[in-house]
């Protein structure tokens, strides 16, 4: 199995805020797909180093990708804090 690339996991994020402001959602729909996301990333691991990680959540963030609770989140179940 080949690592993630930090390019396919912001893809992955872009497209899942896409589908959260579309609406596309029902109650706890985000949430299985995130902790799909994160198994994922845990799983296969990702291609990228800890600075490069935190630099990622850190635009997504800043982009609003991603809300301040999601980027702790990510951090948390990555090991990143």
């Amino acid at each position: 199995m080949t690592a993630i690339s930090i390019e396919r996991f912001v893809q992955e994020m872009e497209r899942l805020k896409k589908e959260v402001e579309a609406g596309g959602f029902k109650h706890g729909e985000y949430d299985q797909r995130l902790a799909r996301i994160i198994g994922e990333l845990r799983d296969r691991k990702i291609d990228a180093d800890r600075d490069t990680l935190n630099q990622t959540l850190d635009d997504l963030l800043a982009r609003g990708v991603i809300t301040p609770g999601v980027r702790s989140h990510l951090a948390s179940r990555l090991g990143l804090t």
